[in-house]
């Protein structure tokens, strides 16, 4: 899990998919933590991102790092509406203070599921498979 971690801090900004519809939807992101051995993003629950996840919690996140591999980390979030992850949160990612509070009604935090996996992989080296 902290490989993974890792991996999305050295890329600073990757890119979370989402579907509305029958239409793919990607955008970038750049927060994330591990909690509770899980891997957690952060939105608003005001934007539409956050209303496709709740929709169908079925996601795909995708960045590159500086040496040039990248991964892919496909499988369901859920919500946690606790006061404890969201501050958590806030405490990995600094600058998301200047957005959001714990109990500001519009921060949400997301935890992939059990049996999400991420894939390292490179033009060089075969893949590498995490389960989260």
């Amino acid at each position: 899990m902290e490989k993974v971690l890792e991996f999305l801090q050295q890329a600073k900004t990757w890119f979370l998919a989402t579907v509305e519809g029958d239409q793919p939807r990607v955008r970038p992101f750049g927060a994330q933590m591990v909690y509770n051995g899980k891997l957690y993003i952060t939105t608003s629950n005001q934007k539409n991102v956050y209303k496709q996840m709740i929709a169908n919690p079925k996601v795909e996140i995708c960045g590159m790092n500086p040496d040039g591999r990248w991964i892919r980390i496909t499988g369901k979030v859920a919500e946690d509406n606790s006061v404890e992850a969201k501050q958590a949160m806030l405490d990995a990612n600094p600058s998301l203070t200047r957005m959001y509070a714990v109990d500001d009604g519009k921060f949400a935090v997301l935890a992939f599921e059990k049996g999400a996996v991420a894939v390292i992989s490179s033009f060089t080296a075969a893949p590498e498979t995490i389960q989260l």
